[in-house]
């Protein structure tokens, strides 16, 4: 049995005023949406002291194509830990735009903006994505 390599993230920025990194892990293409998956680190808080941090996806192809968010989800796993690297040192989530990026498009420029205690943060990033 052959062990599954894992790809190299997409690109990991820090967010939240250099709180925690955003590290997207890959971009999935359907056929009506793309959702970008992410994990963030430290984990986001789910309640407690520190407001809650919710994200909004814009993106634009190098073709020119516009995409719209379409929501997304975000958290640890049941037992606490974050699904993406089984540490539980971070929050695994995932950004859906629509419609579902066209196949040609090889460099999206993503804007993805924090709503965090009535503030916009936006982080705006170029995908190199592979062939």
């Amino acid at each position: 049995m052959t062990e599954k390599t894992r790809k190299p993230p997409l690109l990991t920025l820090p967010i939240l005023k250099g709180s925690r990194d955003l590290t997207l892990t890959r971009l999935k293409r359907g056929e009506d949406s793309s959702t970008l998956h992410h994990q963030i680190t430290p984990p986001l808080p789910e309640s407690g002291s520190e407001s809650l941090a919710l994200p909004e996806l814009e993106a634009v192809d190098d073709l020119g194509n516009e995409y719209d968010d379409r929501g997304g989800a975000y958290g640890t796993h049941p037992d606490g830990t974050g699904t993406g690297t089984g540490t539980g040192t971070g929050t695994d989530g995932s950004l859906s735009g629509h419609p579902a990026l066209h196949p040609e498009a090889s460099s999206p420029r993503v804007r993805i903006t924090w709503l965090r205690g009535g503030k916009e943060t936006p982080y705006d990033m170029t995908l190199a994505l592979r062939p």
